[in-house]
């Protein structure tokens, strides 16, 4: 059985390992006039406010980077 993880608990770790290169991920609100071309989260180079990526995939970034071990998974 796999330990549950919130999204909010799961974008604070990235949050905090991104921060060490001026880099943050953010969610996008749903009915915002940017959300077709963000998705549901992106990444923002916070020093030089730069959108890095669209459409990411939280679970997935979280497993790329060591975050989110094979115990624990996103709840959906």
């Amino acid at each position: 059985m796999k330990v549950k993880v919130t999204e909010r608990a799961l974008l604070a770790r990235i949050n905090r390992l991104l921060r060490q290169d001026n880099q943050q991920l953010c969610r996008c609100r749903e009915g915002s006039r940017a959300y077709a071309e963000l998705g549901d989260f992106y990444a923002l180079d916070t020093a030089r406010d730069v959108v890095m990526a669209r459409h990411v995939d939280l679970a997935m970034w979280a497993r790329d980077m060591g975050i989110l071990p094979d115990w624990e998974e996103l709840q959906r």
